[in-house]
């Protein structure tokens, strides 16, 4: 297994986000559970909706160590919000890495391996 640098890590998702969000217009279920595993991991939420034909995100995030409130926002630019909800902690670089790996990403390159 190579292993990759963090800057490398973050750089090769960045491209695969926008690679999942360019498809999502095709072929959604491919890769909802990875947006929606963005949304989670940044803002530690829970029961996170991505409706993409109205461009709307809603998820429950923590207000305190047991609360939960929902938020709804309009997200017109889904591949621009879910690339600035990647952060560079190790707990996130593993989820990347991991989701990388899932979806057998190549670093480098511009399409998915079937």
């Amino acid at each position: 297994m190579t292993s990759f640098q963090p800057s490398q890590i973050i750089e090769e998702f960045k491209n695969f986000v926008n690679i999942s969000c360019t498809d999502c217009d095709t072929d959604i279920s491919n890769y909802s559970s990875l947006h929606k595993g963005i949304i989670k991991m940044y803002f530690a939420a829970r029961k996170v909706e991505i409706d993409y034909q109205n461009h709307t995100v809603k998820a429950e995030i923590p207000v305190s160590d047991h609360e939960y409130t929902t938020v709804n926002f309009e997200c017109q630019d889904l591949n621009r919000f879910l690339s600035s909800c990647v952060k560079s902690d190790k707990r996130s670089l593993q989820f990347y890495q991991s989701a990388l790996n899932y979806y057998n990403h190549i670093p480098g390159s511009l399409t998915q391996v079937a």
